[in-house]
């Protein structure tokens, strides 16, 4: 279990945050640039020291001012993954690879041993050869995981991984990101300023706001129950996993998701999609079937009726449908539907309102 209750004081930002996390998984730290994510990190990695509080990792207590305990970086099991990933130019991927337990003490077959097991997990074997320029972003980001892996750290903290890719390349590396980051023994703690990264990443999200952590949760927590305006703004979307992936004969694409089919309209990127995003304002909601061009329409019973922090003039509607979809309506739109928990009624949105995330 990772338990973080800490202030820092950085000029005029000063951090106040509480946080408790497994010791495995993934989780996802979101916020906007300022907010906090990155100085949460270098606490947790030693870099920079709180001036009150106390940080614990798998029962080890890493820093408390209470008692003066501190553990310096090399002593934490902890591995950094900057956003450049800090590669070194002039090794190649297996060395680079084996500098962290080279720096252990390791000697050099034993470490290159290591390199070629942590880079084989990663998938890129194949280039341990190869030096940081003759590799793709994508490649660059799991040279530089499996550098941070091959020391078996308890903690792995990653600082916006994907934010220095273009967006076609940044879907792509999420997916294999995704996949290389899913049964790790350690905690990885991913910082990003992106909403779907974290909606498609995270077993646990936390979210930060004014250098405070203002809301843990899973995605469902987040998407039906947010707890500040930042957050349904954020984070105020539905999130449905795709099972599979077809073009029909319109062109459209039909994702299976539990509970039926949804048709979202052909963005020609590639790979099988995971997810299917609706933002809850594209969805609309009538006592009868609609007409018009929405090519999905679900019918379900009101669960609840959440009225969005601060100012409650826009409702968020929770409906029985399958797949289970929020929407969110204006106050009035509401009174004049006469909405309330049990009522039968039909969802709908067109195919271009969803978003594809691979």
């Amino acid at each position: 279990m990772l338990r973080l209750q800490v202030r820092a004081q950085l000029g005029e930002f000063a951090l106040d945050a509480a946080l408790e996390a497994p010791a495995s998984g993934l989780l996802v730290v979101v916020g906007e640039s300022g907010s906090g994510k990155t100085t949460l990190l270098r606490l947790l990695a030693g870099l920079l020291a709180p001036d009150a509080g106390r940080i614990e990792l798998r029962g080890r207590v890493l820093a408390d001012t209470a008692t003066g305990a501190w553990l310096p970086p090399r002593e934490r099991r902890a591995a950094l993954v900057p956003q450049d990933y800090a590669l070194f130019p002039h090794l190649d991927a297996r060395d680079n690879v084996a500098f962290g337990p080279r720096a252990r003490g390791m000697r050099g077959a034993a470490a290159h041993a290591v390199a070629m097991q942590a880079l084989e997990r990663l998938g890129v074997a194949d280039l341990a050869a190869r030096r940081p320029r003759e590799l793709s972003g994508g490649q660059q980001q799991r040279v530089a995981l499996a550098r941070a892996l091959a020391t078996s750290p308890e903690l792995l903290l990653l600082d916006e991984p994907l934010a220095a890719l273009d967006p076609r390349t940044r879907l792509g590396v999420r997916a294999g990101l995704r996949a290389a980051l899913a049964g790790l023994p350690c905690l990885t703690v991913f910082v990003t300023h992106s909403p779907a990264d974290a909606l498609a990443l995270g077993d646990t999200i936390a979210v930060m706001e004014g250098g405070r952590v203002t809301q843990v949760g899973t995605r469902d927590d987040l998407l039906h129950r947010p707890r500040t305006r930042w957050v349904a703004d954020l984070l105020g979307t539905n999130l449905l996993e795709v099972r599979g992936a077809a073009h029909d004969d319109g062109g459209l694409l039909r994702l299976a998701i539990d509970g039926g089919d949804v048709f979202a309209a052909d963005d020609a990127g590639a790979g099988t999609p995971a997810f299917a995003l609706v933002d809850p304002r594209e969805i609309v909601v009538a006592r009868t079937a609609p007409g018009g061009s929405a090519r999905n329409v679900f019918r379900g019973a009101v669960l609840e009726l959440l009225p969005e922090p601060p100012s409650g003039e826009r409702v968020r509607v929770a409906l029985a449908t399958r797949p289970p979809l929020v929407a969110e309506l204006t106050r009035g739109a509401v009174e004049q539907l006469a909405l309330a928990p049990g009522d039968e009624v039909y969802a709908a949105f067109k195919a271009t309102g969803v978003r594809v995330l691979r």
